[in-house]
């Protein structure tokens, strides 16, 4: 039977409690709380790097030009570009478009899944109450529908998918353990799903995650947690678009590659308008806003150069 403590005295029985709830987590392998001292990661990317540049919502080969055009103008390399209107809404010249840049570039091209609960006819994903269902993907032919976005962007060349659907993500997994999809299929999951703890992000782990965003709003020791539950490559929203919160974290940059890392740090947009689905009637201002995460990008690395120098790396030269 537990006793309430006093006001004053201190509950030990709720103490012993805790200690032992925490000891029960990281006999799973995961940390028992958020580390206050928030350790410093050791792991990296395979060439070193403690992080990377990602420049997300590039919709289409023309935006795709732009960020290589204003990077290469900026003198910085960015590692992945990532698109979000979905495999569905490109053509097939403008994915194989967009393979083709992204290997003159030695740069990722990650395409999001198309179909989703947001595109489908479904209400709920809009009500307050259903905005947690994501971008999920509504029963097995949207599933099905899914699955064919994928196995479509890889017959042309997409090495790299983004996915929102925790489903989706199982079968993927499983297809590409068997053989049936690439072995060397980068799968990566959206912010939409992001995963808010440890359990959370081993989870997608397990499932098949190769790279996982995590929520922009985290503090640095819930970012350190998260990392001593996976190996998998952090995604990060340095500035978050406004439909994901539209925080700006600059400052703390030399803190989140700190715990992080292997960190990609990611530049959305805040006072931007969400232009997905996008499309030609949208281009110019797809190409205006890609060119300006760029800029975002290259105050980032700036900021980076002054606040830790030591980590300012070769491997962000053009």
């Amino acid at each position: 039977m537990h006793h309430s403590a006093s006001p004053g005295q201190v509950n030990f029985e709720l103490i012993m409690e805790l200690d032992r709830t925490r000891a029960q987590l990281r006999r799973l392998g995961l940390p028992g709380g958020d580390p206050p001292d928030s350790p410093s990661s050791h792991k990296r990317f395979p060439d070193g790097a403690p992080y990377r540049i990602e420049i997300p919502s590039t919709e289409g080969p023309r935006a795709f030009q732009a960020v290589v055009d204003e990077a290469r103008s900026r003198k910085f390399r960015v590692h992945r570009i990532s698109q979000g209107s979905g495999i569905m809404l490109l053509t097939d010249a403008e994915i194989l478009e967009m393979v083709r840049l992204g290997v003159e570039e030695s740069m990722e091209v990650n395409l999001f899944v198309g179909p989703r609960a947001t595109f489908d006819i479904g209400a709920q994903a809009y009500s307050p109450a259903g905005k947690t269902l994501g971008l999920s993907l509504r029963g097995a032919d949207q599933l099905a529908f899914g699955l064919m976005d994928i196995q479509r962007a890889v017959n042309l060349g997409i090495r790299s998918v983004l996915i929102s659907d925790i489903g989706l993500l199982q079968v993927v997994g499983k297809l590409r353990f068997t053989g049936e999809l690439p072995h060397d299929l980068i799968i990566k999951t959206s912010v939409m799903m992001a995963p808010c703890n440890p359990a959370s992000a081993r989870l997608l782990e397990d499932l098949g995650a190769n790279t996982i965003n995590i929520p922009s709003d985290l503090t640095i020791p819930q970012i350190a947690a998260i990392r001593q539950a996976t190996s998998a490559p952090i995604d990060f929203y340095i500035e978050a678009p406004d439909n994901i919160g539209g925080f700006l974290r600059y400052y703390e940059i030399p803190e989140i590659i700190r715990v992080a890392a292997p960190v990609y740090l990611k530049f959305g947009l805040r006072n931007s308008p969400d232009i997905y689905p996008c499309g030609t009637h949208l281009e110019n201002t797809a190409i205006a806003l890609s060119k300006e995460r760029v800029r975002r990008a290259s105050i980032a690395l700036e900021m980076i150069a002054r606040l830790m120098p030591a980590e300012v790396a070769a491997h962000e030269a053009v």
